[in-house]
């Protein structure tokens, strides 16, 4: 979705000036209409509009029903609306756990106002949102539930795997990591959402990973330029 309308939008915080100050950010940007903000996960399921919005912006920790636990009820609900989690700080099991639940990014709350919209922008477009410390946790996470893949033999292993990598799955598995959703990586390269799958499924089996989101916290956690002539 590109904002060439204005994005309706739902704003979650059980902090009223924070709330505030993100429900003036949207609104003054000109590309956002606030069509309601709620003090609680609670509230907002109580209220759920007949209309879905484009756009759930909802807080992490609230009290009552945590952000968690909403998306778990929400996401069915609302399959089209892009949720966009906020936190003051989140550690790698949660982040797992959010993004396992449904959500299309996490942006930490002291993010500056422009890089915000910056972000929203791109997830309403199709990406998923998260910040290089997001990956980190991402790929702490990973490591931390034991995915053989993220050990460190396996990690050399891995790299001994990528000398098998066409150059179109690499390019795949650069955009992968960049938040590019399949639509997006066919319109970039200029083939068919298809052929993307394809290389998608190769990437996963070549390299021993299991999901989009560990080819991507992978390619992030490398140290050395797996693109490059060495």
């Amino acid at each position: 979705m590109s904002i060439h309308t204005t994005v309706q939008t739902i704003v979650v915080d059980d902090h009223p000036l924070f709330r505030r100050g993100v429900v003036e950010l949207l609104t003054e940007s000109g590309h956002f209409e606030v069509v309601n903000d709620f003090g609680s996960a609670v509230e907002l399921l109580e209220n759920m509009p007949e209309v879905h919005p484009d756009l759930l912006l909802m807080d992490f920790q609230m009290p009552g029903l945590t952000g968690i636990e909403a998306v778990k009820k929400l996401r069915p609900q609302l399959p089209n609306t892009k949720i966009v989690m906020l936190a003051v700080s989140m550690d790698a099991q949660s982040l797992l756990e959010v993004i396992s639940a449904g959500v299309d990014g996490y942006l930490p709350k002291d993010t500056d106002a422009e890089v915000i919209l910056d972000k929203l922008t791109k997830v309403l477009n199709g990406q998923m949102i998260l910040s290089d410390s997001s990956l980190n946790l991402l790929a702490e996470g990973l490591r931390a539930q034991s995915f053989g893949t993220f050990s460190t033999p396996d990690v050399t292993q891995n790299h001994e795997s990528l000398k098998d990598l066409t150059e179109r799955e690499r390019q795949t598995l650069d955009l992968i990591s960049k938040g590019l959703n399949n639509k997006l990586i066919a319109r970039e390269l200029g083939i068919s959402d298809g052929t993307v799958k394809v290389y998608v499924k190769n990437l996963l089996r070549k390299l021993g990973l299991h999901s989009r989101l560990e080819l991507a916290a992978w390619k992030h956690n490398q140290k050395i330029d797996i693109f490059g002539d060495g």
